[in-house]
């Protein structure tokens, strides 16, 4: 249940609000002093204050302080009488949310501020529950020396004021994951995470993503339109694969980074934003410009702050605790029940060069999950290039039948599929896979 908790030296005032609150089915709770109503908000835990500004034994402004500093979570409505509204917009300077003048002539105003802020509380205890949900997704697992200097780093680096970013890692290292841990640990948390695969996008219609467009700009620009660096603003936008775009796209993404500005397509105005900017990139972006395919200034003012991933294959000591926690995701997200790998298993998992990173490995135990028929991964269930053969089994035993590796792969497929609801892009993504690829595989037949 809600609740209330009134503050005021009247008992009339006490009594009457409490007896109309308590009729919108909320808990109400109410004190005569400060002190008497700061020790009953804490034991309470009161949503809402409602806060007489005159006090016998303090000064009202001082106790909404007070509340501030101990329970931020909790709305303060301030009660003031005619006559002092001056008082009251000092109030809702130092974190009010609300005033009401006395004498209560309608009550209906009264229980209107009362709804508006307990709305207001669980919105923001709603907010900060996804965010905290959101930053425990985004965990970077691992034991090694080179992992934990990593978290470190994104530690140091989210509590800082650094602009740009610059993550370079190989393919399926996690320069995603390091760029979202990045947003969710810093104080722009609270504000947009927005990304794009530069690759994925072609150079027309890059500026437009990017910095978005005017109505009428162009032939299909039937309305205006916000880019992604507008809708990031106060929070964190991610360029992912940045090698990738062209030169003309590189002076118009130095130019903004410069002068954190920018101009909608077919926009005359500057509109200016605070936005970090998380680049990466597989790519050698020093080769590339030797090259004289990226723009020397703009890599410049990228690297400020490079932070480098090493490939899984020299941290072995991340591999068996990212199996184990891959293996405790994929048993929540398949609603299987394996409870771990045999020792031999976790042996060859560790020795394996891992061509393809962790995302390679978080593929292959979500693979081994979805197939696996006993409580414990064993060696025989690993690819043969694990065990030192080819890989290359027609068909893989199920209880009762024989499956060709195609079926099974189909399967797998499919299972993906039905966890992203049906999204080939998520899917293909979760694969390693294109979504040309994906398509294919999937016209091949059924999955048996």
């Amino acid at each position: 249940m809600d609740s209330v908790l009134i503050i005021d030296d009247e008992r009339n005032i006490r009594t009457l609000v409490a007896r109309v609150l308590g009729q919108d089915n909320l808990e109400v709770h109410t004190a005569g002093t400060g002190k008497e109503g700061l020790d009953l908000a804490e034991e309470s835990g009161a949503d809402v204050v409602l806060l007489d500004l005159r006090l016998p034994d303090t000064d009202g402004i001082q106790v909404l302080r007070e509340l501030r500093a101990r329970r931020p979570e909790t709305a303060v409505i301030i009660i003031t009488a005619f006559g002092q509204i001056e008082t009251a917009v000092a109030a809702m300077k130092s974190g009010a949310a609300d005033y009401l003048e006395k004498p209560f002539i309608h009550l209906d105003k009264l229980r209107l501020a009362v709804a508006r802020a307990l709305e207001e509380v669980k919105a923001r205890r709603e907010i900060q529950r996804l965010h905290a949900t959101e930053a425990g997704k985004y965990q970077i697992v691992g034991e090694s020396l080179a992992t934990r200097q990593l978290r470190d780093m994104i530690s140091q680096l989210a509590r800082s004021e650094a602009h740009t970013i610059l993550i370079h890692g190989e393919s399926g290292t996690g320069k995603e994951l390091v760029a979202r841990g990045l947003h969710y640990e810093s104080a722009r948390h609270t504000a947009p995470f927005m990304e794009v695969n530069c690759a994925a996008i072609t150079e027309t219609l890059f500026e437009s993503e990017l910095f978005g467009h005017e109505k009428g700009a162009f032939t299909d620009a039937k309305a205006t339109k916000k880019g992604l660096m507008e809708l990031a603003d106060h929070g964190t936008l991610f360029l992912d694969e940045i090698g990738e775009i062209s030169p003309a796209s590189q002076a118009k993404l130095l130019r903004c980074l410069q002068e954190r500005a920018f101009k909608r397509v077919g926009g005359v105005r500057d509109i200016k934003v605070d936005v970090r900017v998380i680049t990466a990139t597989n790519r050698s972006l020093e080769a590339l410009v030797k090259d004289g395919r990226f723009r020397e200034d703009l890599f410049y003012r990228l690297n400020v702050i490079p932070i480098a991933i090493p490939p899984l294959r020299e941290r072995r000591d991340d591999i068996v605790p990212l199996a184990r926690y891959f293996l405790a995701e994929a048993n929540r997200t398949f609603h299987r029940g394996i409870r771990s790998f045999a020792p031999e298993t976790e042996r060859l998992l560790a020795s394996f060069g891992w061509p393809g990173n962790v995302r390679e490995l978080k593929n292959l135990i979500e693979r081994l999950v979805i197939l696996g028929t006993t409580d414990t991964i064993e060696p025989g269930q690993l690819p043969g290039q694990f065990l030192g053969r080819a890989d290359v089994p027609v068909a893989v035993e199920t209880p009762g039948k024989l499956r060709t590796l195609a079926a099974v792969e189909l399967t797998y497929i499919v299972s993906v599929l039905e966890h992203v609801k049906g999204n080939k892009s998520e899917a293909a993504k979760v694969l390693g896979i294109t979504r040309q690829t994906l398509r294919k595989k999937l016209a091949e037949g059924p999955a048996d």
